[in-house]
């Protein structure tokens, strides 16, 4: 019985050993997958984007002279208006009195140049035939003369107070839509405060700033394709019509104005564009691109994640601040901070974490 009791006792310590040997089983590592891109020089110069805003090429701001409260407002916006036709007009009584006044004044001063001419015809053929003196002669001539200075200076006055009466009325000056309304009927409106816009022009432009690395190679005549958000990306061809000199006060751009050419009945004022340039391709224009989506923004700045292979499959997550440039229509400049043939992120950056293993897609 000893024995089979030892023999049993020795099979369990073998079975038992022989169960604490088995190794287990290595759970394969659950790595993220990421897509990602490599950077690299692109000759971009040639095709450049620019943002802009469409308005018609005559802008007209409609507002009075003189200030009142609105009594008359025949405006509304896409409205068509033909020129002098009435389209505001401000209660401004107390010039229409002044009109009044100084319209009786000039009857008065029109009666008296009348009279004095009459007494001076008289009196000179009086003195001819020796009837009258020559003192009463002098004094006609100086009672006339007298009575058309004050007829000319009430006449003066009287034109005068027209033009105030006018200040308070507002007629088109050209054909044209009205664009925008910007008062009420009844409110009260100040001295050069626009009441309205009109577009009296005969074509629409786009009016875009363009950074001084670029203003150069900008001509007029210069063939450019304009994309309107607003209308599904729908294409139009333009021109480019004027460039300035001069830095746009307050930007860092030069103003240029874009003609859009053929109908572009859709294309309404305030519209933002996409214009594009397509320059003739030089030796220098070779620049460092990061894709767009590779590109994140915290405290400290712009970013991207660096991918650092340590297989063909799998990578290592770097975080990596750079100075970025401006934006091209494949992605952004790079200034400074990164090289060509590192690879970089695409998407996703919002989960990734710096020193983070990756699975390469």
């Amino acid at each position: 019985m000893k024995t089979i009791y030892y023999t049993l006792i020795l099979a369990i310590v073998v079975f038992s050993s022989a169960c604490s040997n088995k190794k287990e089983p290595v759970q394969k590592e659950n790595l993220r997958p990421v897509k990602y891109a490599e950077i690299s020089y692109s000759g971009i110069g040639q095709v450049r984007s620019f943002n802009g805003t469409a308005r018609s090429d005559k802008e007209i701001n409609l507002s009075f002279r003189t200030s009142g409260i609105l009594t008359i407002l025949n405006i509304s916006a896409g409205q068509k208006v033909k020129k002098g036709e009435l389209l505001a007009q401000i209660d401004n009584s107390e010039a229409r009195l002044s009109l009044e006044q100084s319209i009786s004044s000039l009857n008065s001063a029109k009666a008296n140049l009348n009279t004095s001419t009459s007494t001076l015809s008289r009196t000179k053929t009086l003195f001819e035939k020796g009837s009258a003196s020559l003192s009463d002669y002098e004094n006609a001539k100086s009672s006339f003369a007298s009575a058309k200075a004050d007829f000319e200076s009430k006449k003066r006055t009287v034109e005068i107070q027209k033009k105030q009466v006018g200040y308070g009325i507002i007629y088109a000056p050209a054909n044209g839509i009205i664009a925008s309304k910007n008062v009420e009927n009844n409110e009260n409106v100040g001295s050069g405060s626009v009441i309205a816009v009109l577009n009296a022009g005969s074509f629409m432009e786009i009016s875009l700033g363009m950074p001084e690395n670029v203003i150069n190679r900008v001509h007029k005549g210069m063939k450019v394709i304009a994309k309107f958000p607003a209308l599904q990306g729908k294409k139009f061809e333009g021109v480019v019509d004027e460039i300035a000199p001069s830095i746009e006060s307050g930007s860092a751009t030069y103003p240029v104005r874009v003609k859009l050419l053929g109908k572009n009945t859709e294309v309404k004022s305030g519209m933002a564009a996409n214009i594009t340039f397509n320059f003739p391709k030089t030796d220098n224009q070779e620049v460092l691109i990061v894709p767009i989506s590779a590109v994140g923004e915290d405290s400290k700045g712009n970013f991207v994640y660096l991918i650092e292979k340590q297989s063909e499959k799998i990578g290592l997550i770097k975080k990596q601040h750079f100075t970025i440039g401006e934006l091209s229509p494949i992605g952004f400049e790079v200034v400074k901070g990164l090289k060509p043939g590192q690879i970089v992120a695409t998407a996703g950056l919002q989960t990734l974490l710096d020193g983070q293993k990756v699975s390469l897609k």
